[in-house]
């Protein structure tokens, strides 16, 4: 039995070889079901373990993408793992790791005398005068054959493997690490020094402390030292056991969802972790003075703008029929964007140029900024709590343009500064009328007392030397109001009269006259607003009354009334008619 079950595999094994070297013919059937057999007896150990080229066994429990040949490694697809071992004539290619460039000079004598081939500047033989990284010479080591420079390490040519291109420590130097801590334990040897000389002078001064005093403020000193450095957020640093301990979470972060408690505020995923929205978004808060402003801010920083300016530009520029788009050909859209935002500037700069020289006004574009008109100024002014100034210079009073404090024919008071009565004047001599002569106190007085005659004059003063009875005084009061009821029925009496006896032809002329009078104050008005508002005259001069009945009817009668469908033609009317009929038809209308 033992026999046939070998013979079955020789047979196997031979087929598996032909079929191997005819590839790529399919296996027939049975031989496909021959070979699942046979790898089956190998995995359960009735038949014995398949050999590569070397002699060695080969796993059958090996998955078959590893034990299988690629087939730019052996065409001849035999059974072998050579490929998955470290190959010798791979490794003999590549240097040793512990190979590298040497540096520096070689360790020699120096030589006297030039050689043939040698640098003609500085005389080293390992390179050429172009190649000479020292100064150059005024007279070169070829002519004067001194101070021969010594010989450098010829450069070998290293050729690293995979690991070796990516090793970070590749050529590193352990003696330049032992050159370092040398370096600090002399430092610390000088620290050491210092304070030992200065323990001697406290000594000799008698300035010194209990050593162990000294000892404890010093470790202490230390230990706040380095806790100044460590305390940071999110970290414990506890001097005595010199430990820190790092907290999971920086406890100074406020989550998203508690910064706005608010149930219409910014919506919060639990699942994502996300809010999109600004939370402070109903509190009218600025999004760049807030903490955080949502997730989607941070979107809109950054080139963020720019990108979609471009991608704007690129619709548009499309739409116009240029054939751009951002994905495609993003060199060629960058380059026509930035070529349009030239051309849209010059168009703006011409444009502002025609418009400064049709209407001017290109002094008012030189200004300084505003910043520096309002800039700060290193005067010194300190004021009392009353206002009063202390120190300093005062601030100077703003001027207008016109004319101030301008006194003229000795009044002590400008024009304005008094009023009464509807009338300006001046308040120093309370004279009403401008430019007159001042006449100090005697004309406030002649101002402020009425002009009676001699006698009356002195009759009131006789009667004002007599004393009068509260009883007098109550019956002189009653007199005089019932005379003023008398006066105003006789005045009131007298005005009912009048009108009764005023005619309509005296009323025509008056509104004739009102009419007219109108019209010329409605041109005057036209022209004044023609004119410069500097050079508008001063209307203090003008008198100041109450207007009449003609006046108001003439000025209703005159005003523009835009909401009117007839004011038109009720204009173009009046231009054709005459005066007087006008003022005969409204006349008659009323």
């Amino acid at each position: 039995m033992q026999e046939e079950t070998d013979t079955v595999q020789e047979g196997v094994v031979g087929q598996e070889g032909v079929v191997g070297l005819e590839e790529p013919k399919k296996m027939t059937r049975e031989d496909w079901r021959k070979k699942k057999e046979l790898e089956e007896q190998r995995k359960l150990g009735n038949a014995p373990a398949e050999v590569d080229e070397e002699g060695k066994d080969i796993n059958p429990h090996i998955p078959q993408y590893i034990s299988s040949v690629p087939w730019y490694i052996d065409p001849s697809k035999r059974p072998t793992l050579r490929h998955q071992r470290p190959q010798e004539e791979y490794e003999e290619q590549f240097s040793s790791i512990n190979e590298w460039y040497k540096r520096g000079v070689q360790e020699k004598s120096v030589n006297t005398k030039f050689r043939k081939g040698s640098c003609e500047n500085c005389g080293a033989l390992t390179h050429k005068k172009k190649d000479c990284l020292e100064r150059p010479r005024k007279v070169g080591a070829k002519f004067t054959g001194s101070s021969i420079a010594p010989d450098e390490h010829d450069q070998i040519t290293l050729s690293m493997d995979y690991d070796g291109k990516r090793d970070r420590w590749n050529g590193y130097d352990p003696d330049d690490h032992m050159r370092i801590v040398e370096e600090y334990a002399k430092v610390d040897v000088a620290k050491r020094t210092l304070k030992a000389q200065k323990l001697q002078e406290e000594l000799a001064s008698g300035k010194l402390v209990d050593q162990t005093e000294r000892e404890h403020d010093s470790e202490d000193e230390d230990e706040d030292k380095y806790a100044d450095d460590i305390d940071m957020p999110g970290q414990n640093f506890d001097s005595k056991r010199r430990i820190t301990v790092r907290n999971l979470r920086i406890r100074e972060d406020i989550a998203k969802y508690l910064r706005n408690l608010d149930p219409n505020s910014a919506y919060y995923d639990p699942k994502t972790r996300a809010m999109r929205e600004n939370p402070y978004s109903n509190t009218g808060k600025n999004p760049e003075e807030v903490g955080y402003a949502g997730d989607n801010f941070a979107r809109y920083t950054g080139d963020t703008i720019n990108m979609a300016s471009t991608q704007l530009f690129a619709w548009e520029a499309y739409d116009k029929g240029s054939e751009v788009h951002l994905q495609a050909d993003p060199t060629k859209l960058e380059l026509l964007h930035q070529s349009f935002k030239v051309k849209k500037e010059d168009y703006k700069d011409m444009q502002k140029e025609t418009i400064l020289d049709r209407y001017g006004g290109q002094e008012h574009l030189d200004a300084p900024p505003r910043e520096l008109l309002l800039a700060q100024t290193e005067e010194y002014v300190e004021y009392s709590r009353h206002g009063a100034v202390l120190k300093g210079q005062d601030k100077a009073i703003a001027r207008s343009k016109y004319e101030e404090d301008v006194l003229l024919n000795n009044h002590t008071c400008i024009w304005g500064s008094y009023w009464k009565d509807g009338f300006w004047g001046y308040k120093c001599c309370h004279s009403v009328v401008k430019q007159s002569y001042c006449t100090g106190e005697a004309g406030k007085k002649t101002m402020s007392t009425t002009c009676v005659p001699f006698e009356e004059g002195l009759e009131i003063a006789e009667e004002e030397e007599v004393p009068k009875t509260l009883l007098e005084l109550h019956q002189e009061k009653m007199k005089d109001k019932k005379k003023k009821k008398k006066k105003d029925k006789k005045h009131r009496k007298r005005d009912s009269d009048s009108s009764d006896e005023e005619d309509e032809a005296t009323k025509r002329e008056k509104l004739k006259k009102a009419l007219l009078a109108e019209e010329q104050r409605q041109r005057d008005m036209a022209e004044m607003m023609l004119l410069d508002e500097r050079k508008r005259p001063y209307s203090s001069l003008t008198e100041v009354k109450e207007p009449t009945e003609e006046e108001m009817e003439a000025f209703r009668m005159k005003r523009p009334r835009e909401d009117d469908p007839m004011a038109a033609f009720l204009s173009h009317w009046h231009h054709t008619q005459p005066l007087h009929s006008c003022i005969h038809t409204v006349a008659h209308l009323r």
